[in-house]
């Protein structure tokens, strides 16, 4: 992305403006497209949470010392792209069973608990994409998987760039269930799932002599994380940490009221927005996706900003939007 200075009209000093965009299409030939310098022509950022506060960094709007550490123009000194990168924590228990199991890779239902936990399942699928000998000699097709999210989580974490590459990925750190709030939810998450399996209702899938115990000790051996830890479930604290994964609700990173303005415009510069998923101060414990496509259409219909759709740019794996009105 393209950002320059210009001076601002009576008050004599310069204000950065982003004027154009570079990218290769999905045949590797790059490419560059400049806004046309009309009064209403801007840049709208849509590379996703991970993807957003890089490509900022990477044109120079960003914290100085990452940018000085990459020997990165910068353009405006803005601390806070890249920071408070959350994502909601997911903890999972499979539970073999007696019988096979209806396959149902996507989730049907989600349960939400008072306390602030998610509960959702599926069947008869591999999710783990595993070896079937990590599953110490049960089976996906005879068992489920029942998930515990937790819902806006306090746990934050911070993203930086590692080079100068954009298809490169950046270093994220979520932090996750480091807040103790977060690491409580799950714990009850995880009872709740424990006392779902053990009910009357859930008995014709659990082996009858299976213990609670028996089912965190499985879960402990099965491949959730890369995370080194023991064999055996000695706390459901504990079990949470060990077993945590993402689940790929990222946000945060170029939060409103700090990176960007309430029109989603980004502060200190002109001519540029960020709309995704980077700005949200929080996300739901389901999936974002419907939470990120009312944004979009609340921005359209409220400020109007997006009256000729022009150009989708495929950034590797982001995406950029550069509008000419």
């Amino acid at each position: 992305m393209y950002v320059s200075s210009k001076k601002v009209s009576g008050v004599g000093r310069s204000r950065p403006r982003a004027y154009g965009v570079v990218f290769k299409d999905t045949f590797g030939k790059k490419h560059v497209a400049y806004l046309k310098g009309r009064k209403k022509d801007e840049i709208i950022l849509s590379a996703g949470a991970l993807g957003s506060p890089q490509l900022l960094m990477l044109s120079g709007i960003g914290p100085k010392d990452q940018l000085d550490a990459h020997n990165i123009k910068v353009v405006l000194e803005q601390p806070f792209v890249g920071q408070d990168m959350a994502d909601n924590p997911l903890n999972v228990l499979f539970i073999p069973s007696p019988i096979v199991v209806e396959p149902s890779l996507l989730v049907q239902v989600v349960g939400i608990t008072s306390f602030g936990s998610y509960i959702e399942a599926s069947g008869g699928f591999d999710i783990l994409f595993a070896n079937l000998s990590v599953y110490q000699g049960y089976t996906p097709e005879k068992g489920g998987f029942i998930y515990e999210k937790v819902n806006g989580p306090l746990s934050k974490g911070n993203l930086k760039i590692v080079n100068r590459n954009p298809t490169d990925n950046p270093s994220v750190t979520f932090n996750y269930l480091t807040e103790p709030e977060d690491l409580q939810k799950c714990v009850k998450g995880i009872e709740t799932i424990l006392k779902t399996a053990n009910s009357k209702a859930f008995s014709k899938y659990k082996l009858p002599n299976m213990t609670d115990q028996d089912i965190l000790d499985l879960n402990m051996k099965l491949p959730y994380n890369m995370i080194p830890h023991g064999n055996t479930s000695t706390s459901l604290k504990q079990h949470c940490k060990d077993t945590v994964r993402t689940i790929w609700h990222y946000h945060g990173g170029c939060h409103i009221g700090k990176v960007v303005d309430d029109e989603y415009k980004v502060l200190g510069v002109d001519s540029l927005r960020v709309i995704d998923g980077s700005t949200l101060l929080n996300s739901p414990g389901t999936n974002p996706q419907a939470s990120l496509l009312m944004l979009g259409r609340y921005l359209i219909l409220k400020f109007k900003i997006l009256p000729m759709f022009r150009t989708n740019i495929f950034f590797g794996r982001k995406w950029s939007f550069p509008m000419n009105f």
